[in-house]
């Protein structure tokens, strides 16, 4: 049996047309007799040609429907997998496959679409060459997807994280000393945290760039804090704006996201306290340039990984077994390489849709 992969619909496809059969042995006897005359030799031997054939046809079609049927599987699985409500991305092929000894190489296009909003293409500085062959799956992603995946997450105003209460406490109090507690007094005007929020939001679209130590992210960010004094009116008691550049290494273990944020910079724009007016008191920003740092990067971070691995686990990777996963940054690109199990019950599913 022989199979080839063709490119169908802007997708890649099985064909297995050129399927063949050999019958190493297909010997039929006329009413049990072993040495019949040549007149039942001539008769047994058309009944058996004519059954090759048709046992070959059947066969080859049935290899061809169901080969059909896993391509379109795995890419309605991914088509999914890469869809979150308004945003998607276009995986239809780019190329034509190259189908080598040992397995196949596709490129798709990997534009991002949000309603209006759509990505011009741009080639990846990525070359298969560089791939092993240990492996029995391989992504590579180019830094142009990941920054317009953030660019349409900022369009879509997913951007934005609200803290307060426990989590705002546990922001603002990481560290016990007596600079932290007179900036918290100064800053909260002795107002309980629960009676307090803190609003996180992205300003511009994020610029993302791949490089070996990590993922670089490049944002600017507003932070604003309000209080609500019981019988008062709200006041926002901290505003500003900074940018923050931030290095960060994924991986996925345990049927989880995991990141880990190395270095960061930040550098403030506009600052905004009404216990500090004139801006002169560098107690305050010093306190809250630590504080992000130290604790508000690794807070936000910490909110993204469960988000993201909900938001893949809802299109099922839970499902399958993922063996030894690497995630492996380079310039200008991510490979994700990694071995895996099929969880079969998902392909019975779609065979009943589809039968």
């Amino acid at each position: 049996l022989s199979s080839r992969a063709v490119c169908q619909k802007d997708q890649v496809a099985a064909d297995a047309s050129d399927c063949y059969l050999t019958f190493h042995k297909l010997t039929l006897h006329l009413q049990g007799d072993k040495e019949p005359g040549w007149l039942k030799q001539l008769f047994t031997d058309f009944i058996s040609f004519t059954l090759k054939l048709v046992l070959k046809s059947e066969v080859c079609n049935e290899i061809n429907f169901l080969a059909q049927v896993l391509a379109s599987f795995v890419h309605d699985l991914a088509a999914d997998f890469v869809q979150d409500e308004d945003i998607s991305v276009d995986i239809s092929l780019a190329s034509v496959p190259l189908i080598k000894a040992n397995y196949l190489e596709s490129h798709h296009k990997g534009l991002v679409l949000y309603k209006n909003y759509s990505d011009a293409f741009s080639n990846s500085v990525f070359s298969p060459s560089l791939l092993t062959e240990s492996r029995m799956l391989y992504f590579w992603l180019s830094e142009h997807i990941l920054s317009s995946l953030a660019s349409a997450a900022f369009l879509d105003k997913r951007l934005v994280l609200t803290i307060r209460g426990e989590k705002l406490q546990a922001l603002f109090e990481a560290e016990d000393t007596e600079v932290q507690r007179k900036a918290v007094q100064m800053i909260f005007q002795g107002t309980s945290y629960n009676d307090s929020v803190a609003k996180v939001w992205s300003l511009a679209q994020p610029q993302i760039s791949l490089q070996p130590e990590g993922t670089v992210v490049k944002s600017m960010v507003a932070v604003e804090v309000s209080i609500f004094p019981p019988g008062e009116q709200p006041l926002m008691v901290l505003y500003m704006e900074k940018e923050i550049t931030v290095t960060i290494q994924a991986a996925y273990a345990e049927k989880k996201l995991i990141l880990h944020p190395l270095d960061s910079r930040i550098q403030f724009k506009v600052f905004k306290c009404t216990a500090d007016p004139s801006g002169n008191d560098p107690s305050i920003r010093n306190f809250l340039q630590t504080m992000i740092s130290v604790v508000g990067i690794p807070e936000v971070i910490s909110r993204i990984e469960p988000a993201l691995t909900s938001l893949m686990n809802s299109k099922g990777l839970h499902l399958f077994e993922i063996i030894n996963p690497e995630i492996i940054t380079r310039k200008g690109y991510i490979i994700v390489q990694l071995d895996f199990s099929f969880p079969n019950h998902l392909l019975l599913d779609f065979l009943e849709k589809r039968l």
